[in-house]
């Protein structure tokens, strides 16, 4: 059984296809981009971009199993550019996987597609999509997601995984730029109320898709549902982005702001960012304020259920490995 993967050098990506290959799949990976560290796991490499659907079908032609995981992600941008790559991109997954055949389609969708700024608290998967979003990559991931759960049927069988903040060794998106800010003195904390939030380390996220991937046939129970990934140990926030920049070097944040004063600023950031057209993010959103000032951890029975997911790395485990990951190597003996 051949599996493809998309973006297969990301950072969950990548730890997923050096599961697979250790469990003996074969494995193709398609980006835009090749990585010298999928060369080494021996993955194959596709080049091309999600949007162009003869890419797409090309790079799966020949393989079984889908992990649809990559994705534009950010809290900032044009919306286009969102949709093409994450909605375009998904409708030519699911095309594909009917022109070649392929019976199995794993999604990792976001926590984000249900969120409506409000806080989160042991939701489950009934929670419904919100009728507006703040952010283009949200309302993108919903779109997608709902044409993920919409395909499930007697021939493709398809689920979504919903993973929650992943972290751990390798990361090469959230620990960067949160001690990137905390560095240049740009982290605050937001408000005076404590938020309890799931967070997943990449290992148990890795888990939990080969899992469904073991479980997943046309007709079966998990086929067109969604499901909630996480440690299943809700912490505060602010103090595990502590504990989190604590573990790769960096000081911990004790500086901060009211969230009114967070979200007239954010206000501002993105007033001058339309105004000048500048590149990149705004230093802050109100997007990022509402996700950092309200409480997300979620019900985890269904996937504990139909996946047998159980987190095997406790936080505890996870943060040691990650202090561990970027410590010096030690100097040869003699």
């Amino acid at each position: 059984m051949k599996a493809l993967v998309t973006g297969g050098g990301g950072f969950l990506g990548l730890a997923l296809v050096r599961a697979l290959r250790q469990r003996g799949i074969p494995v193709r990976s398609f980006s835009r981009n090749e990585h010298p560290a999928l060369r080494l796991l021996g993955a194959e490499h596709r080049g091309g971009d999600l949007a162009d659907p003869a890419a797409v079908s090309q790079a799966m032609a020949g393989c079984d199993f889908v992990f649809h995981v990559a994705a534009k992600a950010g809290v900032w941008g044009r919306y286009a550019d969102y949709h093409n790559a994450n909605v375009v991109g998904t409708q030519n997954i699911i095309a594909a996987c009917r022109q070649q055949g392929i019976t199995h389609l794993v999604y990792t969708s976001s926590p984000s597609v249900v969120f409506a700024g409000a806080d989160q608290e042991g939701i489950d998967e009934s929670a419904p999509y919100p009728t507006h979003f703040e952010a283009a990559y949200p309302q993108t991931k919903a779109a997608a997601e709902q044409l993920i759960l919409a395909a499930n049927d007697h021939r493709l069988a398809t689920v979504a995984l919903r993973p929650h903040l992943i972290w751990g060794p390798g990361d090469n998106h959230l620990l960067p730029r949160l001690a990137a800010r905390a560095r240049a003195g740009q982290l605050r904390r937001i408000g005076t109320q404590p938020k309890r939030v799931d967070t997943v380390f990449i290992d148990n996220a890795v888990d939990a898709h080969v899992l469904a991937a073991e479980r997943l046939e046309p007709g079966s129970p998990i086929g067109g549902k969604a499901y909630f990934i996480s440690q299943g140990e809700p912490v505060e926030l602010w103090d595990m982005i502590n504990r989190l920049l604590r573990a790769i070097g960096v000081a911990p944040v004790n500086k901060s702001i009211p969230r009114w004063l967070a979200l007239q600023l954010a206000w501002g950031f993105e007033a001058w960012h339309r105004l000048t057209m500048r590149p990149g993010e705004p230093r802050l959103t109100r997007f990022v304020v509402r996700e950092l000032t309200t409480s997300h951890w979620y019900n985890l029975a269904a996937a504990r259920r139909d996946l047998g997911y159980a987190p095997r790395i406790t936080l505890a485990e996870g943060l040691r490995r990650l202090a561990e990951s970027n410590q010096p190597p030690s100097p040869p003996a003699g």
